[in-house]
């Protein structure tokens, strides 16, 4: 690697998820816009810690001086210094990652937290509006200087929720574990979903029917319900299905599955007063972006009752971003740096 490319000192940031893990480094001395350099993405099943992983981006980039700091976005609740990722065997000490890999500080957030941050800094072209507002879908995240907030919802592995507040020209990203919260059928035919689904699981949370696995949970409810039998055994399998045969039941689970997923991105605006925007991310965008421009999502997302009219001034936009969590835990980098305290 040449490390000439940096104007200040490299920082390590990664987006740890259930299925990836992505590294790259953040050039320090670009405050205004993050620089990121040595982009990788790993299979999390390939290595079986965290340490190793990381161990092997370093060797992998052959960088002549090591990052001495590292912010690190993972798909887990952050609290304290024992890590468990969800949907994802690493279990680590954050004290002890720090010390085996010779680091000065290390910084652990939740990936939807670094998701947030990012919002600041995408622009027009990083983003896509889903359905029409009254806001006329304009990205408003780039405007730090104006108080507003913000959701992010994003189904993949899981199902990810968080939230930005604009304050006083300051970021301040909100953790939740809202893909948790329970799942709230909007019509007879969700709530035969929910009976179906409460055969296999005692409580049925929108992570359950709306992220990679949950689209496989949905199906087989739906198929359930249809009384037929599954025909697809993978994600993959039911998409590629659905993209082959407009209106079959693979194609109308597509369809249910972005419905429900609006439900919930309207539910998520009302819990944090996001009256600025609602942005959707996660590994599953490009495969449902079809699906999601169809209409059903943004149709539920509004459909709140007596708080319909609020919904349908507030604007959903899909991040096209590729390193959405990198450009987030590189946000998170910049905002400790002392001159941004």
């Amino acid at each position: 690697m040449d490390h000439s490319k940096f104007q200040g000192e490299p920082v390590l940031v990664a987006d740890i998820g259930g299925t990836n893990a992505r590294f790259a480094l953040l050039d320090a001395g670009s405050p205004a816009q993050p620089r990121l350099l040595e982009i990788r993405r790993y299979t999390v099943a390939r290595f079986d810690t965290l340490a190793a992983a990381i161990h092997h981006y370093l060797r992998a980039i052959a960088a002549p001086v090591s990052p001495r700091r590292a912010v690190l976005g993972v798909a887990a609740r952050v609290k304290g210094d024992r890590v468990t990722i969800t949907n994802n065997p690493w279990i680590f000490s954050i004290a002890e990652l720090r010390a085996t890999l010779g680091f000065e500080a290390m910084t652990v957030v939740n990936d939807f937290s670094a998701n947030s941050m990012s919002l600041p800094f995408l622009r027009a072209g990083d983003v896509r509006e889903i359905g029409t507002s009254g806001s006329n879908g304009i990205h408003r995240a780039d405007s730090i200087g104006v108080d507003r907030t913000f959701a992010v919802i994003g189904p993949g592995t899981g199902l990810g929720v968080g939230a930005l507040l604009l304050r006083d020209g300051r970021a301040i990203p909100l953790e939740s574990e809202g893909g948790h919260i329970s799942f709230a059928p909007g019509n007879a035919y969700e709530f035969a979903i929910l009976e179906s689904a409460l055969k296999h699981f005692e409580r049925v949370s929108y992570e359950r029917l709306i992220c990679g696995p949950g689209l496989m949970n949905l199906y087989r409810a739906i198929c359930d319900v249809e009384g037929v039998a599954p025909s697809a055994q993978k994600p993959e399998q039911l998409t590629a299905l659905a993209a082959a045969n407009a209106g079959d039941l693979h194609y109308r689970t597509l369809d249910i599955f972005c419905e429900i997923l609006g439900a919930c991105a309207g539910d998520v605006a009302l819990i944090f007063g996001a009256w600025d925007g609602v942005y959707l991310a996660g590994g599953m965008l490009p495969t449902l972006m079809p699906w999601l421009m169809g209409g059903g999502f943004r149709r539920r997302f509004e459909a709140k009752g007596r708080f319909s009219p609020a919904l349908r001034s507030v604007p959903t936009l899909a991040i096209l971003h590729p390193d959405l969590g990198l450009l987030g835990a590189a946000a998170h980098a910049l905002a400790a740096l002392p001159d941004k305290r």
